[in-house]
């Protein structure tokens, strides 16, 4: 699917299908007007017959006057008094089902009547193109022809006025970009874990640095990482007969002087529990607890697609968790990178455990700012369901530039504290700490345990369990939390 802008009048660009706004009262917008004119009233026509009153997130499907021309979709944005953020996502939402759903191969949008009076066109124009490709997105690789429902979609065209055209076509660059992305990350979220094992997230770094120039892949393998002393990544790959790997890409797109922004991405690319065994129930789920590595992907794919005027480093940390013989078990104690050691109490809480190691492997780039990505815990979903990744992090700036990219890109955080108090739930009487802290505040505690590896930068943890992954009938990858990362490496990038 591809997106492009044009200055030229909705009824110019040559269409399947044409989108103007409705306001409540059946109320037409300027485009509207000017396609119902071309049309000779026969929009006008069909409101006033009562077929749609313009309620927000509504669509009516006005079928082409004669074969070959366009047929007419009416997007309902509610009361002009109303008119605001929330009523253009319900109609975007609404319009992006329909126009997938559609056998039509190109589509026209009247953009500059969906947009809000307190928000820019570039604001608009990602919110389009990410409802649009998300609506459109399908994971066929392992169906047959006959089961596989093609979207016809494939070009959608953004009509925009001639002072709107800058900053929209640069927005449509990003969106693109950023829903590549996403996509990429979802495929590899979506793929059965008999596919996607360590070695293979490596190849798959591998592959991005061949395609874009400005990537450099480096991949440590279970003898490198034995030498290198990352206890804590060994311990929950030896059980497994596909063996751990910490994978970095690293991204030059400013001057060598520049620190860089280091994104920490945990890989588990498939989660028994190990030992300490998960319910069998819905366990094919558990392929999704690589999915913060697959977002590191994803984002870097985006940043060398855009040439982002910043450093960025991705680093994921890999293994798979299984309960074979030779694997951890609760009592162990193991020694971390960081010459920490860390008492096993559970084997299920091992994603800090990929995590903390590479936390101080990244210290060696001296970076701005280190962000890790985790499905890390299911307090998390308790605590804040399906809505927003938990935020936590030693550094209020970077926390504070976390929450407001989510706010702008709709791909919220929440932040939670990190208090001293809560340490002490990590306590153990024969390691320096526990890998768990027991039930409460389990998203806190996990964030407190990486703390501790984090004290030489800025650091912030995102978790992610609640958003990465939708359970149930339509099951899958969702590609957060990359517009939310995305966001906020672009805001850096301006700055």
């Amino acid at each position: 699917m591809r997106f492009s802008v044009t200055t030229s009048p909705i009824d110019k660009p040559k269409a399947s299908l044409r989108a103007v706004a409705l306001f409540h009262k059946r109320k037409l917008g300027v485009h509207g007007e000017i396609l119902d004119q071309a049309l000779e009233g026969r929009i006008t026509g069909v409101i006033k017959a009562g077929e749609s009153d313009g309620d927000a997130g509504s669509t009516l499907l006005i079928p082409a006057p004669a074969k070959g021309a366009a047929a007419t979709v009416l997007v309902g944005l509610g009361p002009r008094k109303d008119f605001s953020r929330k009523s253009v996502r319900k109609a975007c939402s609404a319009l992006a089902k329909l126009l997938v759903e559609r056998p039509a191969d190109t589509a026209t949008i009247a953009v500059d009547d969906l947009l809000p009076p307190d928000q820019g066109i570039g604001w608009l124009v990602h919110l389009l193109i990410s409802a649009i490709g998300d609506a459109g997105y399908r994971f066929t690789t392992y169906k047959g022809k006959e089961e596989v429902k093609k979207v016809r979609l494939k070009t959608v065209i953004l009509c925009v006025t001639e002072e709107q055209a800058p900053e929209a076509e640069r927005a449509c660059a990003e969106a693109e970009a950023i829903l590549a992305g996403a996509n990429h990350t979802r495929d590899l979220g979506n793929a059965p874990p008999n596919v996607i094992h360590p070695e293979a997230l490596a190849e798959d770094a591998r592959e991005l640095a061949r395609r874009y120039k400005k990537l450099k892949a480096t991949v440590l393998d279970e003898k490198e990482l034995k030498k290198l002393g990352a206890g804590a990544i060994l311990a929950v790959g030896q059980g497994s007969e596909r063996p751990p790997r910490l994978i970095a890409l690293e991204y030059d797109g400013a001057g060598k002087d520049d620190a860089p922004i280091v994104l920490v991405g945990k890989g588990i690319t498939f989660d028994t529990g190990g030992i300490s065994l998960k319910p069998g129930q819905a366990m094919d789920e558990m392929k999704y607890d690589m999915c913060g590595a697959a977002t590191v992907l994803g984002v870097m794919q985006a940043v060398a697609e855009l040439k982002l005027p910043l450093n960025v480093i991705g680093v994921v940390t890999s293994a798979e968790n299984m309960p074979d013989g030779r694997a951890c078990r609760p009592g162990d104690i193991v020694t971390t990178l960081s010459g920490q050691t860390v008492e096993i109490l559970n084997t299920d809480a091992e994603g800090r455990l990929v995590l903390c190691d590479a936390l101080t492997w990244v210290e060696r780039f001296k970076p701005k700012a280190v962000i890790d990505i985790a499905t890390l815990t299911g307090a998390c979903i308790i605590a804040l369901g399906h809505e927003a990744s938990a935020v936590l992090g030693n550094d209020d700036e970077l926390v504070d530039a976390l929450k407001q990219a989510g706010t702008d890109s709709h791909d919220r955080t929440w932040e939670l504290p990190l208090w001293e108090e809560y340490q002490e739930q990590l306590k153990s009487n024969f390691a320096d700490m526990a890998n768990i802290g027991g039930r409460a505040a389990g998203t806190i505690t996990a964030a407190c345990f990486l703390s501790r590896f984090t004290k030489e930068y800025a650091w912030a943890h995102l978790d992610i369990a609640g958003v990465a992954w939708k359970s149930g009938k339509k099951k899958g990858a969702t590609g957060r939390p990359v517009p939310l990362l995305m966001r906020y490496l672009l805001d850096q990038a301006t700055h």
